[in-house]
């Protein structure tokens, strides 16, 4: 492997890498955010009398889970499933393609 593979190699896993960690980032926040919104919300409805059954199943409750949730899961398929579908090095692919086009352009 020459140096200009082992660099490519390089900077294609810090960009995975980089993917993972926003992904896993936004994990975070998404279960702490919502943990603190659901415990405010299942509090605040015991305070005004309901049952914590009540309280826990309310639908303000879970809402928020529920939304941001899709959000979680479109980036979750962004970050592990595309990547398969339309493989790891599309965007190099697409580099060298547009290198090409411009190349043969700037000549014609």
């Amino acid at each position: 492997m020459n140096d200009l593979d082992k660099e490519t190699a390089y900077l294609n896993a810090k960009r995975r890498v980089s993917k993972l960690r926003g992904f896993y980032s936004h994990l975070i926040i998404y279960l702490g955010v919502n943990v603190l919104i659901s415990g405010y919300r299942i509090i605040r409805n015991l305070r005004r009398g309901e049952t914590f059954e009540d309280a826990f199943f309310d639908f303000s409750t879970s809402v928020t889970w529920m939304f941001w949730g899709v959000g979680i899961i479109i980036h979750a398929f962004v970050v592990f499933i595309l990547p398969k579908i339309i493989g790891n090095n599309w965007e190099e692919e697409k580099i060298k393609q547009f290198m090409e086009d411009e190349k043969n352009n700037n000549f014609n």
